[in-house]
């Protein structure tokens, strides 16, 4: 399963903070959808695979609805807490939360978090599967590389990044984007370790037109 067909469900009472949040992940690619009670997440959940769930909701307790969606099965689950105390992060953890953010944290930890849980949650849906683009292909389960069916010896975080790439054969990803989901961070600085990394899987993979550079953007997946 791609980023693409990874259904979030933002569980939010404010209107304007659901709206964000659905224009964020809508932006990362996620398939979106929201309510704006505990009671519509408990019937809306069971169509989703990843909750963002707000614990401050208008009719039912934020604990009691995480809770609840657990008890129905594994799905991941990430709570937002408007107090982000630890007596609140311990409660949600028990409730059997995957993690916990503060309300106030940006975008981009919000969703590199999310990845993050994605990675650990839904191993055979986002990375298990084999890519194939050409003569490239990618296992994510083994996480070997074949280029016309010959090994291509990468490093941990080369295949992750050409994976990444790869998932999203009609996207360009930006430095950002790609900062957060394969290194799970947003240090701008830190987009140099890409580039480094681009410039070694070209040189591996024996082609630039592997992956192409969008100026002032980031990068895409190509043809070879």
């Amino acid at each position: 399963m791609t980023q693409g067909t990874v259904r979030v469900l933002v569980v939010e009472g404010r209107a304007v903070q659901a709206e964000a949040r659905r224009q964020d992940l809508r932006r990362q690619g996620y398939v979106v959808s929201s309510v704006d009670s505990g009671a519509k997440a408990m019937q809306a959940h069971r169509i989703s695979d990843f909750v963002l769930l707000d614990l401050d909701l208008p009719d039912i307790d934020g604990i009691e609805v995480c809770r609840s969606i657990r008890a129905t099965g594994s799905k991941p689950i990430i709570t937002v807490s408007s107090g982000d105390t630890e007596t609140d992060r311990v409660l949600a953890l028990n409730a059997g939360a995957d993690d916990c953010l503060d309300a106030g944290c940006g975008p981009r930890e919000m969703l590199a978090r999310i990845e993050a849980v994605l990675r650990r949650s839904l191993p055979c849906r986002q990375c298990d599967r084999v890519i194939s683009l050409g003569s490239l292909s990618l296992d994510g389960q083994s996480h070997e590389a074949r280029l016309r069916g010959q090994p291509v010896k990468l490093t941990g975080r080369e295949f992750e990044l050409l994976h990444k790439l790869a998932s999203h054969p009609d996207e360009v990803l930006s430095r950002k984007q790609l900062m957060a989901s394969v290194w799970g961070t947003s240090w701008a600085d830190a987009s140099r370790t890409i580039d480094t990394h681009v410039r070694s899987l070209r040189a591996k993979l024996g082609a630039r037109s592997w992956i192409i550079t969008v100026r002032g953007v980031g990068y895409r997946i190509g043809r070879g």
